[in-house]
């Protein structure tokens, strides 16, 4: 049987791509745009800082003497409930992030989240016990979403067409910078005699969320927020400022221009804003099964057991002295981040993402069979060679991992849907991705403690599902525009009504009379139609 995935898709509209293409010059001999991509890192970019110096700070502080101490040896279903409130946090306030992304744009959403995530850090600091720091995590979760969300979508809608999949991907990547920097700070701190051990790496969590505040008065908006509120001439001085390098008579700007005012428009003829809409018609709940499922597997391919229990891991493996386990979260965290940045920068240009994938799911099986094998052999015979096979095993599992989850996720998200669901499925990819994380953090120290190395089986029958998954029902969707990729799924007969608009734009002789009908209609009784002509005469 081929896969389903694999013959989804229609071809890619060549004007915008063409345009594209047709520029050599190198974004770093822009002026405009390499400002842009600069003012990227602290508002956009780095926000996924804040998810990663969370999970590397929680696993160094099971380290730490006197944070073990404060909150009386937290163990089994204790510490799951000290990692899983995060998640739970990111799944309360998930419902409510499109709304304010559509209502008052990527920005705000972003600065409304960062003031979320600064008085939970602060909180968390402060702690006096156990429910106080768990809730200043069920609060700090509760931010998260909307940082991410909104800068995901920030970044593939602002960036220019030949760099958006390195963006969205490198996006990803600042998760290993938050933990490189959480496991030094909880190194450094680790070995003080009283509560600062674990307070300082508390309240240094806020850092990554001020940067995004000061810094987002000089983030343009997104173009596409602009159009579909209507406020076009902000948008065309956005395209012609950052991808146009100041030419107003840009043919670029020009097609841009009418490619994503048409794109929003058919999108919104016959659908409305809100989570309805990810459900209403066959394609969007193809789109929704794909991101559901994917959010599952960024958490439940045994990250989280690496991200947040390693310490349980090392235990189980023969390597207990707390420094050596502090010095080896350290390592490996900055092995993630050298390989996470490597892979994010040149997967996205060099492979397909199906193939990303593949290459992703493949080895994460390989190396979790290997794993469970080597630790099962230590549990049997406590050879320490066997312990440090399972330390090899870690060190081997982020290159894949960072492959496909890490450096395609956001990438693959912000090019399957089309502009007026775009929030709507990233929120509904993060609802999937907390509940598993949720479910995982909590249940993780617990199965750990109950059956040992047996619970690495269920990761790798899981991963097996992955793979197949992957081949019947991942589409293809490199090499092509956001606004190519709006109907992906729908046929490619509104491709078609997009490609006559922006050839018209450009002085073609082409007419919109030529298109297609579409859904039954007539092009001159759908009202999409005249509004195009209108636009583009």
């Amino acid at each position: 049987m081929a896969p389903m995935g694999a013959q989804i898709g229609n071809p890619a509209d060549p004007i915008v791509t063409a345009l594209v293409e047709q520029d050599k010059i190198p974004w770093y001999k822009k002026k405009n745009l390499t400002y842009l991509y600069l003012i990227m890192f602290p508002t956009c970019i780095g926000i996924e800082m804040t998810s990663g110096f969370d999970s590397s700070m929680m696993n160094g502080l099971q380290a730490v003497q006197n944070w073990d101490e404060y909150f009386d040896f937290p163990r089994g279903s204790r510490l799951g409930i000290f990692s899983a409130s995060y998640n739970l946090g990111a799944i309360v306030g998930l419902p409510f992030v499109p709304m304010i992304s559509h209502r008052w744009g990527r920005k705000w959403t972003i600065i409304f989240g960062s003031v979320i995530m600064i008085i939970g850090a602060v909180i968390q600091g402060a702690s006096q016990n156990f429910a106080m720091f768990t809730i200043s995590r069920i609060i700090l979760g509760f931010g998260i979403p909307y940082g991410i969300v909104g800068a995901s979508a920030l970044i593939g809608e602002t960036a220019y067409p030949k760099e958006r999949a390195t963006l969205t991907a490198v996006f990803n990547a600042s998760w290993f910078i938050g933990a490189i920097i959480a496991a030094s700070i909880t190194l450094g701190t680790f070995a003080m005699p009283n509560t600062w051990s674990w307070r300082i790496p508390s309240f240094l969590q806020v850092v990554p969320s001020l940067l995004q505040i000061i810094f987002m008065p000089w983030m343009p908006e997104s173009p596409r927020f602009l159009i579909q509120q209507d406020r076009i001439e902000e948008a065309r001085d956005f395209f012609i400022k950052y991808h146009a390098e100041g030419d107003a008579d840009s043919e670029l700007v020009k097609a841009e221009i009418v490619q994503v005012q048409t794109a929003i428009k058919i999108e919104l003829e016959h659908a409305k804003l809100g989570w309805r809409e990810l459900f209403r018609t066959p394609g969007n709940r193809r789109r929704a099964t794909i991101t559901g499922f994917l959010g599952l597997f960024t958490q439940w391919s045994g990250n989280t057991l690496i991200s947040y229990y390693l310490v349980r891991i090392l235990n189980q493996a023969g390597i207990t002295e707390k420094s050596t386990q502090t010095r080896i979260n350290l390592g490996r965290t900055c092995w993630d981040f050298l390989n996470g940045t490597i892979i994010a920068l040149n997967v996205p240009r060099l492979l397909k993402r199906r193939t990303g994938y593949f290459i992703c799911t493949i080895g994460l099986l390989c190396v979790y069979v290997s794993w469970t094998i080597s630790a099962s052999q230590y549990a049997q015979t406590k050879q320490q060679s066997a312990g440090y096979a399972v330390l090899v095993m870690i060190f081997l599992y982020s290159p894949f991992y960072n492959v496909g989850y890490n450096s395609l996720t956001y990438t693959y998200l912000v090019e399957l849907f089309p502009y007026h669901i775009r929030t709507n499925g990233i929120a509904f990819f993060q609802v999937f991705g907390r509940a598993a994380g949720f479910f995982n953090n909590f249940v993780n120290p617990i199965a750990l403690e109950a059956i040992a190395w047996r619970y690495y089986i269920t990761y790798c029958v899981w991963l097996g599902f992955e793979i197949i998954f992957v081949y019947f029902m991942f589409p293809e969707t490199s090499g092509r525009t956001l606004e190519e990729l709006a109907f992906l799924f729908e046929g490619s007969e509104n491709n078609d009504l997009l490609s006559k608009a922006t050839e018209k734009q450009l002085g073609d002789n082409i007419h919109l009379d030529d298109v297609p009908v579409v859904g039954g209609q007539k092009d001159e009784e759908r009202p999409i139609v005249q509004e195009i002509e209108a636009t583009v005469r």
